[in-house]
């Protein structure tokens, strides 16, 4: 389990960052300037909306201490490439969805150590682990704005080969992924039994009104279809391998898999179930 958690965790995160960079391009990052008004809406619903929305619910659910801080880590990861599939199946607007989040990727280095320092004080008190922002930072650089630094290089330099590791890239990080989802699930058994009634039911309806919210600021904006449900994916489409992720780099390794990482595991499974009904809307409307 040790080995799983210190190596394969942070290598699976990494290995889907580095697949992440390999599919950017330098002009992926050059297009939001050319196309402000829908990245600054899609930002705003990923980095403001989004944790508020997250915060809202463990509210309105009671959620214990340890389950709302780990809705609220989930809520600070960008959207990965997960959310650049669906948005090309759900017939969107591909390139932007690549642009935001290889930029919010690359942000999140320097919000979500802030913002999960202070949610594990908010909610924990008195029994919160000591938590390093900078530390923190610092393991998050590493093994995310560092892989896709690599692989948008790779990408710039060698594209060829950078075309030949792309789908194998992806489906390494995806087994990894799913290997991590059913050890933490597996690791804190009795808490996932205990809290999957409130922890599902709360997990769907973040799921949903994230995609419903980005879906409604964005018509509200007047950005077009294809944008809108564009923004609604990638506002309510989150990397579940990060969420898990960061609740080990909060809480140390010795003790297996934390629970903080339950729901990050939990929506890991649960979001494409979410997402296929709004993916057959998206595509025949």
């Amino acid at each position: 389990m040790d080995l799983l958690i210190n190596v394969g965790l942070p290598l699976s995160l990494a290995i889907i960052m580095l697949s992440l960079g390999v599919g950017l391009e330098v002009a992926d990052f050059r297009r939001v300037l050319g196309r402000k008004y829908p990245f600054a809406i899609g930002a705003l619903c990923q980095v403001v909306l989004l944790p508020v929305a997250a915060f809202a619910t463990v509210k309105l659910f009671g959620l214990p201490p340890e389950i709302a801080v780990g809705f609220m880590l989930l809520s600070f990861c960008p959207g990965g490439v997960t959310s650049n599939i669906l948005s090309k199946l759900a017939k969107g607007d591909v390139a932007l969805s690549v642009s935001l989040t290889a930029v919010i990727s690359l942000l999140s280095v320097l919000t979500v150590p802030i913002l999960a320092a202070w949610s594990v004080a908010h909610f924990m008190g008195e029994n919160a682990p000591e938590v390093s922002i900078s530390g923190l930072a610092i393991a998050m650089f590493l093994i995310t704005t560092l892989p896709v630094a690599i692989g948008v290089t790779i990408r710039s330099f060698a594209t060829g080969f950078a075309n030949r590791i792309d789908v194998p890239l992806s489906r390494l990080a995806t087994v990894l992924f799913v290997l991590i989802v059913i050890a933490a699930l597996a690791g804190n058994w009795s808490i996932f039994v205990d809290n999957l009634g409130i922890m599902g039911a709360g997990l769907i309806t973040l799921n949903v009104a994230l995609l419903l919210i980005g879906l409604g600021l964005a018509r509200a904006a007047k950005l077009s279809w294809t944008e809108s449900k564009t923004i609604s994916i990638e506002t309510g489409i989150q990397n579940g391998t990060m969420g898990i992720t960061l609740a080990a780099l909060i809480t140390g390794t010795e003790s297996g898999f934390s629970p903080l990482a339950l729901p990050s595991a939990v929506y890991g499974i649960m979001m494409y179930v979410v997402a296929i009904p709004f993916l057959i809307w998206f595509r025949n409307r």
